[in-house]
């Protein structure tokens, strides 16, 4: 049984996605794949457009055997811990063979020089990341300095590149837990993920979005995305009339901002001291999100660090608890669709390792260790949340983990 492992969001699965996965398969010789999925909030710290069991069933049903969402503790984290977290779980399954993601390079030498740098720190790398580090360069200058001295190479160009940041903190995560799983990595193909221009058969998930949100007009996305995404999608939007984004959280974050001190949030993961001040601050002088993220924004606090903290302080994330169950050797699977292969997976999974398997929700209440339980139990807090930013009489319903049972794809 020869299977590829692959980390996504599908937020939504499009036609550069159905690309990669074929692609996977073929160059990892593979029959089976797993997809560790995150699930309603997401790496960037935004709301994922459609739920996870939606865009799980796009996955399965474009061939997919298997989907498994990601941990929320690890979804809406740094590229580090977002991929340390999926690979953790994938290793954890112990019958994963290979892993296959995109990056914008396609250079599986180049990047794994960059990070077994970065993973054993070499004394040649910290001197010259020290050297520069006094010289008053920040963090990423000096890191990309000591790069490039210790590999004789200039690589700040590749650590630009979203994909390939990912693809390095993918293969930094495989040496950290001397994990056997063969990694691969596939030139992406159309255009840049950051792209906000559909451009006809493969477009960026950010274009994808860009014109969902703004339009609400799927015919627009139609050549960009699998027929069976496309269905999915209108299936959503039918039922709930709109796609979820981070400003359908306005009023409940203004709340949240705006009652608590400035100690709470320097609890939060991502926050640290000055960067509280700010935020309260600035969340009291304002009232839209969008506007209070760009009055925070600096060159020290990234976009999308903001964001993801914001999705801490929905969910009452704090740098303890995330520290508490990362510093954990424990795991567990939860499935969000199958097909009739992925079943074969789980049995495989059963017969190997001792992780968790939540396939019925309510199960979860047996497992004994109480980190799992309460990293689970923010996977549901994370889902109801999701749903009251869609505001409609059809998501006032709490519990939607108990009531919605995996997608199962029979033939």
């Amino acid at each position: 049984m020869n299977i590829v492992g692959l980390i996504t969001e599908y937020n939504p699965f499009h036609n550069g996605h159905l690309h990669h996965f074929k692609l996977s398969k073929e160059v990892t010789n593979s029959s089976f794949s797993v997809c560790v999925m995150s699930g309603n909030f997401l790496q960037r710290g935004e709301p994922a457009i459609v739920d996870k069991w939606t865009r799980a069933k796009s996955a399965v049903d474009s061939g997919v055997d298997l989907v498994l969402e990601l941990p929320t503790i690890y979804a809406c984290q740094s590229a580090e811990y977002f991929s340390y977290g999926a690979i953790k779980l994938l290793d954890s399954l112990n019958i994963i063979n290979s892993i296959s993601f995109g990056s914008e390079s396609g250079n599986l030498h180049l990047l794994k020089e960059i990070a077994n740098v970065l993973s054993y720190e070499t004394l040649d790398f910290k001197n010259h990341l020290k050297k520069s580090l006094s010289n008053g360069d920040p963090f990423p200058k000096a890191r990309n300095y000591a790069l490039k001295k210790s590999l004789d190479k200039d690589v700040s160009e590749i650590l630009l590149k979203s994909n390939n940041i990912l693809a390095i903190e993918y293969l930094k995560a495989l040496n950290k837990l001397k994990s056997n799983i063969k990694p691969f990595t596939i030139k992406r193909k159309g255009a840049d993920y950051n792209s906000n221009v559909l451009t006809g058969n493969i477009s960026s998930a950010t274009s994808i979005r860009k014109s969902l949100l703004e339009n609400y007009d799927l015919n627009d996305i139609a050549k960009s995305v699998p027929s069976h995404s496309y269905r999915h999608l209108a299936n959503f939007y039918n039922k709930y009339k709109t796609f979820n984004k981070l400003e359908n959280y306005n009023e409940i974050l203004l709340y949240l901002l705006r009652t608590s001190n400035k100690e709470m949030l320097n609890n939060l993961i991502d926050v640290e001291e000055g960067l509280n001040n700010r935020i309260k601050s600035v969340s009291n002088k304002h009232d839209d999100i969008r506007v209070i993220l760009n009055n925070i924004k600096t060159k020290r606090y990234a976009y999308t660090r903001l964001q993801r903290i914001l999705i801490h302080l929905l969910l009452d994330l704090t740098e303890d608890k995330f520290d508490t169950y990362h510093n954990s050797s424990l795991t567990y699977v939860r499935v969000l669709a199958s097909n009739v292969n992925g079943f074969k997976i789980l049995k495989e999974i059963k017969r190997n390792s001792n992780v968790d398997i939540i396939t019925k929700f309510a199960n979860y209440e047996k497992i004994k260790s109480k980190e799992i339980k309460e990293m689970i139990e923010i996977d549901k807090k994370a889902t109801d949340i999701y749903f009251l930013g869609l505001n409609t009489s059809k998501t006032i319903k709490a519990n939607y983990d108990y009531y919605i049972s995996p997608y199962i794809k029979k033939d």
